[in-house]
């Protein structure tokens, strides 16, 4: 499913006629002017699947925010903004084949970071709760306890299931089972699966960060069915190879001074992993 047909950048003149009209110079940084337009990047046509590839510092990821900007799809974490991104932002311009549906959203590596972040002090405080209910649970259980009102009635229930549970069903009964028992990279494919419905325009900023090679594969599995049988269309900036190996992805090298789609085998940092595990080719047949 294609939502985005292609997004128009400013030119570099553009953004010149408008830098030179700023009366005042007190600016660190026109950003994200002079960002895109140095690698001569006018336009992006999209694909169900269309990736930004880049180094560091390429602007994939500045390209990412404005356009999901510009195009109004939800986002959680802050991102790098300056006293022109509005004013870069009205100089742009996109299309859609169909409307965006409300869901989009822009998924950042802060939103990952912090849903497992969240994920580890839910359980330590579940954890915590554990360790009081055991304590609880000898309290009750050799408890010389008679009930002299109303008032003690939830006491009373706590001391004859102490009395008529084991220790952990105990605890079982009266604390949820960890949120998540999960790695790191678990959870982050976690949030993903969560996050990604049908029938939306995802945004995802290196969604290859906590993931094991073999997670990576596993996301590029997820986000290949979603984009050809469940109505999602993905724009994503990546370094992973797993990822820029996706089927029918369409890829736009940052890292060429004139941005310019590539297939993923011609990519600068792919050959980088191909020439090294070439080199040491014999260790693996050793």
């Amino acid at each position: 499913m294609i939502y985005l047909s292609h997004f128009s950048f400013p030119d570099i003149e553009r953004e010149y006629s408008f830098l030179m009209g700023i009366k005042r110079t007190c600016y660190d940084s026109f950003y994200p002017f002079q960002v895109l337009s140095k690698h001569g990047l006018r336009m992006l046509d999209f694909e169900p699947v269309t990736i930004l590839y880049g180094g560091n510092g390429s602007g994939k990821t500045t390209a990412l925010n404005v356009i999901a900007q510009k195009a109004g799809v939800v986002r959680e974490s802050a991102y790098n903004r300056s006293d022109f991104f509005e004013d870069y932002l009205r100089m742009c311009e996109f299309e859609t084949r169909a409307r965006i549906p409300a869901d989009s959203r822009i998924i950042t590596s802060d939103d990952v970071f912090d849903f497992v972040l969240n994920l580890r002090c839910l359980n330590d405080g579940i954890n915590g709760r554990r360790e009081e209910l055991f304590e609880e649970y000898l309290e009750n259980k050799y408890a010389h306890f008679q009930m002299k009102s109303l008032e003690d009635y939830e006491q009373l229930k706590k001391v004859h299931m102490a009395r008529r549970k084991t220790q952990s069903k105990y605890v079982r009964n009266n604390v949820m089972d960890n949120v998540r028992e999960h790695s790191n990279g678990e959870s982050a494919f976690l949030y993903f699966s969560e996050k990604i419905r049908e029938n939306g325009l995802y945004l995802l900023d290196e969604p290859e960060n906590s993931l094991s090679p073999s997670r990576q594969q596993e996301l590029a599995k997820f986000l290949e069915d979603s984009a050809r049988f469940f109505g999602c269309q993905f724009i994503i900036a990546t370094h992973s190879p797993f990822l820029l190996a996706m089927r029918g992805a369409k890829i736009y090298d940052f890292d060429e001074d004139v941005v310019d789609v590539k297939r993923w085998t011609e990519l600068m940092g792919v050959r980088a992993y191909f020439d090294f595990f070439k080199k040491h080719e014999s260790a693996f047949l050793s």
